[in-house]
């Protein structure tokens, strides 16, 4: 039988592509050209220091007129809006993104970058975990 409580750890998606601070503005730029990719994740050796969306590029690279190969994502990489512990409760992680309407939000434990977790995922991973109804005096 499954344990009661499950944490972000268990419903996140592992590894989820990041840059590190010294990529260009260029790459990320050709991956948020993937109307898939929302927001690309900037890491320090490992540790999740910024993200950078569409808006960011264009207001850090094009608009100023910043030549995007030599421009670092670490120089314009915004501060993450919020982060989920990868330890927290699956669902007080649930809570906070419907509380800030998030959909994706970075996993970190120690700050280190260790998944994202989509509310979409969660959601679904939390409708798996309800017993049927009725079912809950039967054992």
């Amino acid at each position: 039988m499954r344990s009661a409580t499950q944490h972000v750890r268990d419903a996140m998606v592992p590894e989820p592509g990041a840059l590190d601070v010294t990529a260009s503005a260029q790459e990320a730029g050709e991956r948020l050209s993937d109307p898939a990719v929302r927001a690309i994740l900037v890491c320090d050796d490992g540790q999740l220091v910024g993200v950078i969306t569409r808006k960011t590029l264009v207001s850090q690279v094009v608009a100023p007129g910043r030549d995007p190969r030599s421009t670092r994502v670490g120089e314009i990489a915004e501060p993450p809006l919020f982060t989920l512990d990868a330890s927290m409760d699956l669902e007080e992680a649930f809570h906070a993104l419907e509380e800030h309407d998030f959909e994706r939000v970075p996993v970190v434990e120690e700050g280190r970058l260790v998944g994202i977790l989509s509310r979409t995922v969660l959601q679904r991973r939390l409708a798996e975990d309800e017993p049927p109804p009725g079912t809950e005096d039967i054992g």
